[in-house]
């Protein structure tokens, strides 16, 4: 199985934001704050610190603050000072790790208002994650949402974390939980979260829910990449019916997955295989425009297809009302289905619906679920999307009949047919 790329974080950290809190500008900035608070031995080196920060000497300003560490005695408030000051300093200068250290100080010293402590866990959260500590960032982060932090940005920061650090079952509970909220709201999943959903059950190795977790992206991203995973999955899973291979093919063909040679010539041989020459020539006419049909060496033998499927359509013509009659006699509905699809494919969806309908009232079915997928196909390829998707949601196989219809859903709400 293929992990999917994640999408970039980039604007989620903008959104959080990974730079100084306002209010450290302001303490760093106000060096007579700095000196009525300490002693004068340190706030001599603190306002140094604020003049070379003013002047946008970060790294310099960084080495002046340090040297209050080797000042002994210092009281809690000169400590706290001084922290605000070297973290907004760090900050700026691009010391991450400095960062973590001052913005863990000001946290447990436990002297700022609770907003304002808010904004140094989520800091700390991010600071964390440009570190590359995932572990420590589920940790603030969910430090932030404990302490009565409500910033919707933290939310796929966190469950972006607890994936990078190994925690896959923590991940897709926290989509899992997302997914309700949101579907319940009438929202969209972010993209970036159901990825995370899809890679941490591939981690798991739980194909069943990493093939839910791409409908769903499918469902509200549309992507080729999506498509083409999800479709050369089903073939694979269990109790998979290889008689539905031109039920699959044709929805290949709607998304325009059908590039290659011998993909044109597979299904339309299965097409007129099953007594439907019109769609095969329709397949057989987008192989040629595509230059994948009519060129090489295949050349001849590509045209002996395109010959025989004409054949096949005069012929069908030829014999259109005994075979409607025929199939009117039989016990089962099962021709008259056919037939009706045919029509469709032909061009003549009023009368190959109203045959279909007819073939499904005869009863006596041997698969009634491929009858539903193929009526509602064919319902689909009329241009009647929401009466396809009525009958597709009451198609019930375990054998790929089920999958294959809420694909063809997918596929209905997607192309505006």
């Amino acid at each position: 199985m293929k992990q999917l790329r994640l999408s970039r974080l980039a604007v989620l950290l903008a959104a959080i934001g990974f730079c100084a809190v306002p209010e450290l500008t302001t303490i760093a900035g106000n060096t007579a704050y700095a000196q009525e608070a300490m002693r004068p031995e340190i706030g001599k080196v603190v306002q140094a610190a604020g003049e070379l920060f003013k002047a946008k000497k970060y790294k310099d300003a960084l080495a002046k603050i340090h040297e209050t560490d080797s000042v002994s005695g210092k009281t809690v408030n000169e400590n706290f000072t001084i922290e605000r000051m070297r973290a907004a300093i760090a900050s700026a200068a691009g010391d991450n790790d400095t960062v973590i250290r001052s913005y863990e100080a000001i946290i447990s010293a436990n002297k700022l208002p609770a907003g304002e402590q808010l904004k140094y866990v989520q800091g700390l959260a991010s600071a964390y994650y440009k570190a590359g500590n995932y572990a420590k960032t589920t940790q603030w982060v969910k430090r932030y949402y404990t302490d009565g932090g409500s910033d919707p940005a933290m939310r796929p920061f966190l469950i972006q974390s607890m994936y990078m650090s190994g925690d896959y079952s923590g991940t897709m509970k926290e989509v899992r939980s997302d997914l309700a909220a949101e579907e319940k709201s009438g929202r969209a999943p972010s993209e970036t979260s159901l990825q995370l959903y899809a890679n941490a059950a591939l981690k798991q190795n739980d194909k069943a829910t990493y093939v839910a977790a791409i409908e769903k992206l499918l469902t509200y991203y549309p992507k080729k990449d999506y498509w083409i995973d999800l479709l050369g999955r089903i073939q694979s899973k269990p109790g998979y019916s290889e008689r539905l291979s031109l039920n699959l093919y044709r929805l290949k063909f709607a998304l325009g997955q059908i590039t290659r040679t011998n993909d044109f010539m597979e299904m339309s041989q299965l097409s007129l295989q099953a007594g439907y020459p019109a769609e095969a020539i329709k397949i057989i006419e987008q192989g040629y425009k595509a230059g994948a049909l009519g060129t090489g060496t295949e050349a001849e033998r590509h045209k002996r297809l395109r010959d025989l499927a004409n054949k096949n359509l005069a012929e069908s013509k030829a014999s259109a009302t005994a075979n409607e009659t025929e199939a009117s006699q039989s016990k089962d509905g099962t021709g008259l289905v056919n037939l009706g699809y045919g029509y469709v494919t032909a061009g003549q969806a009023d009368k190959g619906l109203k045959m279909i309908e007819q073939g499904i009232a005869k009863g006596e079915l041997k698969r009634p679920d491929d009858v539903k997928l193929l009526q509602g196909i064919a319902l689909i390829e009329a241009g009647k999307k929401s009466n396809a998707i009525k009958v597709l949601k009451t198609v019930q196989g375990t054998d790929g009949t089920a999958d294959l219809a809420r694909y063809w859903i997918i596929y209905a709400n997607q192309s505006g047919k």
